[in-house]
């Protein structure tokens, strides 16, 4: 049922007869308006049904294609790949991408876990992991492992900050640490991390070789038996056999690799399950060990003794031929693996370092006794050892195949890290405690036949290992042949260097086919040199020098705390990577440092390469000309062009309002505003107008400037201050905003107060003309609502800062809540952002995609998706649209002055009701408002108003601000009459307009050139004044309707302000986006009173518009 009715009477003899009308039903603010005789109500706008509105409640945000409507930019980035950008792409084009970027996408156990599980139990693990413990003792070989495991967790814990602070589309490390210290460095260090991996392919294929011809199949040999050679070391013969088989091995893998990546991920899982088995088969065999069934190993005192044909008897022909009967004395045959109950862990816990050729340290080796191959010492074991924990980045190489790389990479790579740092560590406590020590240093089982050391240890048979670490070694090198071309082929996508242009080209299947050759050739550099001991160090300086600038990027993104640094990992801290970094130039110094100079030299080359274009550096004399001529040089640079969206920060403008002695802040809030966002690091200025002659009024400007300084202090702002004189305040804040700033340190966001006096005309001119040139000079506009009710530097807030997404303007409105929560006062409050569903949206999906966003734009927040499904325009809307129309009608007919303008408003405008602590009053109001009460005539320009005598009516004035008791009581109306009588210097005619306003009835009376035309309304609606046109009169106020664009606005203005009373009426502050500025000056003054109905009642507002430019990104 009708809760309120009314009845319109509009007379028009071109679409209805004369007493006809058209009845309007009230029911919930909905209008339904039926037929009662003649035309439909909607024909009065020649066929346009302006009753309802399709556009969801947003026209104030209509009119601008700078800014498109959030739902509209979801659309094109919900399916957005970082490696392949469409964001300016057709929608055709766009679709048809869909469906090339679409691939059977990995996840973490897949993508990241396991591949980097395989790379790093590489070869290293089983060959030479007992010859460590056994040269370094278990404390040194502990030691070696930790200091290793520790380098590669401090930079997974740093490549973790960076791959989750945005998207990481194909290039893994490259791309990071190329987004976060600049194409110079990432190009270097990629070419680094490339040539790391690349040799590591090498590296792996080599011990797959060994371990083939050394341990499962010698007979294979194509250049003769393989024996060690004289000194201890690997034979000519067995160099040649690992450069062919090598060079054969790589083919099929690069040929694995070419099929493509998803038939290596099948051949990837049966190796890591042969590595498991075998991992799991040492411990097993740590528990059964039995010295009784276990390797007998003989010895001379405590050198070891090669097997052959002979026994280990003082009577053995062999032994005596070599040996005297002194050193036969001192010859025994043990059990080489005695087990843990043996006790021999604290003969092994310290270490055994040797020179090349000894049997033990200091003493060479003779005859069949066992000698060291290489000279030993605990930095020449570390450059061994590391590379068998390099593998950490298998994951992040192929972050362009992964489903979520910035959830999989640091998951699944700090678990990999875990998993297979305790197997080493654990690995190293039960080796020194289950085999001998001259076994341990026995690097290629000569004492057993040949066998292999760690095989020996396994349950339940030594070629359970033996295939694994085969299987393992090969899956590994597989790994890495699949990383290290996508990784050039990242290099060579940004065009950085020139010459690797060639290798962007990809197969129809994606693959980097021209890279994946490349890569063969490199590799095939470390199968030639065929030794597994001289390859391993150069990986090493490779991937410290990679891991080093990792931690360098992280760290420095932590003390810059630039806005774009919002990594949704935050178990970090930068103290914990510069330690990191600390290790890799320590590790780095002392597994060589000839190597170390060789890599830096390359990294160098590379660096200068691509910077070869830059400018040239100039130098002036002492430290201060130094830091001038930086400076200098910086500025200059930063002008090149706009700063890349990471880079962006919000630069502030402040426009201070001063007091009416102008000397101090009148608003010292908007400062406290400007110190809670200066977690964004940016430049602030404090800028303000005195209006006068600049020559009587320089001393004032300088005390301002002094007293804006002094407030930028006690707000703990770092920035500058200005206070400039001009004779027009709005001209003066106008050549602010175009001059202020210095190349490339210019304001970049515009920061001003919304007026207490918005409707006064000066006040409404000059925030339009402030924010018109602002939007100009593509700046963003910032506008406080309610100023002196936001917090001081010392309140702590624990609400919630909400977000009303409405368009898209670059993300601003994202950033600056984000930054907001920086600061101490805001750091409790949770962020919450709504956006509004239109007709034609799926709200589900709509609100899938906005989730979506929020999670790559790393900001943890609450996503909600309001649908405001009421398309009907109200009563009321239609009425206040009215109103506000022809009151703008009758004050520009009256032509009056400013100050009478503001009056004659204060009486013509029921509507205006200012909700408690909402908006403060302005003094001109009430002023206005006390006068009217307290006298029962005023006069207003040429017119007197005077409360008319009429027995019906109350003779108090029509207070449109009465401030509101509670929000669940209406505001009170007043009966009031006014008779307004035009005055008119040598007019003898008058003119009056007679104006009430009761709870029941409105009458509006015209008296001219001697016709009374006659206006009414009857309403049983107590709390908003109806308006009835006579349609007559109304052709000269707009045809007796209000123009539809006004209508529209209205209409988005009190249905958002609906919404969002109903969703943040408890927030601590509401940030939405400025509505469009209209497209006519003309339309100026109605544009603020749309903002004051969307911000009606609601405490702490910043209304906020982008400046055309992306300021926050999802990539890294």
């Amino acid at each position: 049922m009708a809760r309120n009715s009314g009845r319109y009477d509009i007379r028009d003899g071109n679409y209805v007869e004369d007493n006809e009308f058209v009845e309007i039903q009230l029911d919930d603010n909905v209008v339904n308006y039926q037929k009662s005789a003649g035309q439909p109500f909607k024909s009065i706008y020649n066929g346009t049904d302006i009753l309802e509105t399709t556009e969801g409640g947003l026209a104030l945000y209509e009119g601008e294609g700078k800014r498109p409507l959030l739902t509209n930019f979801l659309r094109g980035v919900a399916n957005y790949d970082p490696a392949v950008s469409n964001m300016n792409k057709t929608e055709n084009q766009a679709t048809s991408d869909q469906t090339t970027v679409k691939q059977n996408k990995m996840g973490t156990l897949v993508g990241v876990y396991l591949p980097t599980i395989q790379n790093i139990f590489g070869v290293l693990l089983f060959l030479r992991l007992t010859w460590i413990v056994g040269s370094a003792g278990v404390l040194q070989a502990f030691l070696v492992v930790a200091l290793s495991c520790c380098t590669t967790l401090l930079t997974a814990i740093s490549m973790s900050a960076i791959a989750t602070n945005g998207k990481v589309p194909a290039g893994g490390s490259y791309f990071m640490i190329s987004r976060s210290l600049g194409p110079e460095f990432g190009g270097a260090v990629g070419i680094l991390f490339y040539l790391a991996t690349t040799f590591a392919a090498s590296m792996y294929i080599l011990g797959a070789i060994e371990i083939l011809l050394t341990y499962m199949a010698p007979m294979l040999s194509l250049f003769g038996e393989i024996r060690p050679s004289a000194d201890g070391g690997i034979s000519q013969e067995m160099f040649n056999n690992m450069r062919v088989y090598g060079t054969i091995l790589l083919l099929v893998l690069s040929l694995i690799v070419f099929i493509g990546v998803q038939y290596v991920n099948k051949f990837a899982s049966f190796f890591l399950a042969c590595v498991i088995v075998s991992i799991i088969s040492i411990y097993i065999g740590v528990i059964v060990a039995n010295p009784d069934i276990g390797p007998k190993i003989c010895l001379i005192g405590d050198k070891l003794l090669m097997s052959g044909n002979y026994s280990c008897s003082p009577n053995s022909t062999f032994l005596t031929d070599i040996y005297n009967t002194s050193e036969l004395a001192l010859l025994r045959e043990i059990p080489g693996i005695p087990g843990i109950a043996s006790g021999i862990f604290t003969e092994n816990a310290l270490s055994k370092y040797m020179y090349k050729g000894d049997a033990i340290p200091n003493v060479k080796a003779v005859g069949n006794q066992v000698a060291a191959d290489i000279t030993t010492s605990f930095t020449v074991l570390i450059a061994i050892f590391f590379p068998s924990v390099t593998g950490i980045m298998a994951g992040s190489n192929r972050s362009g195949d992964l489903e979520d790389a910035q959830n999989s990479i640091p998951k699944g790579t700090i678990a990999a890290i875990l998993t297979t740092s305790l197997v080493y560590l654990t690995c190293v406590l039960l080796m020194g405690a289950t085999i001998e020590g001259p076994l341990l240093r026995d690097k290629f089982g000569a004492s057993l036949g040949g066998s292999l050391v760690l095989g020996e240890l396994c349950w339940p048979h030594p070629w359970v290992m033996l295939i694994g670490s085969f299987l393992s070694t090969v899956g590994a090198g597989l790994q890495s042949l699949t990383g290290a071309p996508r990784l050039l082929q990242a290099i060579a996508n940004d065009s950085i260097i020139p010459i690797l242009d060639f290798f962007k080209v990809t197969s129809k299947r994606g693959e980097p086919i021209r890279a994946l050759i490349l890569t063969f050739l490199i590799a095939e550099i470390g199968i030639l040199i065929a030794s597994l001991d001289s390859v391993a160090p150069i990986i090493t300086i490779f991937f410290l020098m990679c891991y080093s600038f990792v931690n360098l990027a992280c760290t420095l993104q932590s003390l810059l705390k630039a806005p774009s640094w919002r990594p949704r990992f935050r178990y970090f801290h930068w103290i914990a990577s510069l330690i990191g970094l600390g290790l890799c130039i320590t590790m780095m110094i002392i597994t060589g440092w000839y190597y170390a100079l060789g890599a830096l030299a390359i990294a160098c080359i590379i660096y200068k390469y691509i910077e070869y274009s830059g400018a040239r550096k100039e130098w002036g004399d002492g430290l201060r000309g130094l830091a001038m001529q930086t400076a200098r040089r910086s500025l200059l640079r930063l002008e090149d062009g706009p700063p890349h969206t990471k880079n962006w920060r919000p630069q502030l403008l402040v426009l201070v309002k001063l007091d009416k002695h102008s000397e101090n802040p009148l608003h010292r809030r908007i400062l406290s505003l400007a110190s809670q966002l200066k977690k964004g690091k940016g430049l602030t200025i404090a800028a303000s107008v005195i209006e006068g002659d600049t020559a009587s009024n320089a001393s004032q400007a300088e005390i301002a400037k002094k007293n804006l300084k002094i407030c930028m202090g006690e707000e703990k702002i770092k920035g500058f201050t200005d206070v400039i004189i001009s004779r027009d305040v709005s001209q003066g804040l106008c050549d602010l905003i175009q001059s202020c700033g210095m190349g490339g340190l210019k304001p970049n966001t515009v920061v001003l107060n919304w007026p207490e006096d918005w409707s006064s005309k000066r006040s409404w001119q000059l925030l339009v003309q402030v924010i018109r040139t602002a939007l100009a000079k593509k700046m963003a506009v910032l506008i406080p609502k309610n100023i002196n009710l936001f917090p001081q530097r010392s309140d702590r807030l624990n609400g919630s800062i909400d977000i009303w997404w409405i368009v898209h303007d670059g993300g601003l409105l994202m950033l600056l809540p984000f930054l907001f929560k920086q600061h101490r006062v805001w750091r409790n409050c949770r962020l919450r952002i709504f956006t509004v569903a239109q007709m034609k949206d799926n709200s589900i999906k709509l609100e899938q995609d906005m989730k979506k966003l929020v999670y790559d734009l790393r900001i943890d927040a609450y996503v909600e998706v309001v649908e405001m499904t009421d398309n009907d325009i109200s009563a009321y809307t239609y009425e206040r649209t009215l109103r506000m129309e022809q009151r703008n009608e009758v004050i520009s007919q009256m032509k009056l002055s400013r100050k009478e303008e503001d009056k004659a408003k204060s009486v013509f405008d029921p509507f205006r009701s200012i909700s408690k602590g909402n908006e403060a009053a302005s003094d001109s109001n009430q002023e206005a408002a006390s006068d009217s009460n307290q006298a029962s005539q005023d006069t207003i320009g040429r017119f007197t108003v005077k409360a008319a005598e009429d027995d019906n009516a109350t003779a108090s004035t029509s207070k449109s601000d009465d401030i509101e008791k509670d929000n669940h009581e209406a505001t009170e109306a007043r009966t009031s009459r006014f008779q307004v009588k035009i005055i008119e210097p040598g007019n003898e005619e008058d003119r009056s307009l007679q104006h009430k306003q009761s709870k029941s009835k409105f009458s509006f009376n015209a008296i001219s050139e001697g016709k009374l035309e006659s206006l009414s309304v009857a309403t049983h609606h107590s709390n908003r004044p109806s308006f009835g046109t006579d349609n007559t009169h109304y052709r000269k106020f707009r045809g007796g309707k209000p123009f539809e664009s006004n209508l529209r606005r209205m209409d988005a203005a009190v249905k958002l302000n609906r919404v969002i009373l109903e969703k943040s009426a408890d927030a601590e502050v509401v940030f939405i986006n400025l509505p469009v500025l209209p497209s006519s000056s003309s339309e100026d003054k109605n544009y603020l009173e749309f903002i004051s109905v969307l911000t009606d009642k609601l405490s702490r507002v910043v209304m906020v518009a982008g400046g055309g430019a992306e300021v926050i990104t999802f990539l890294s």
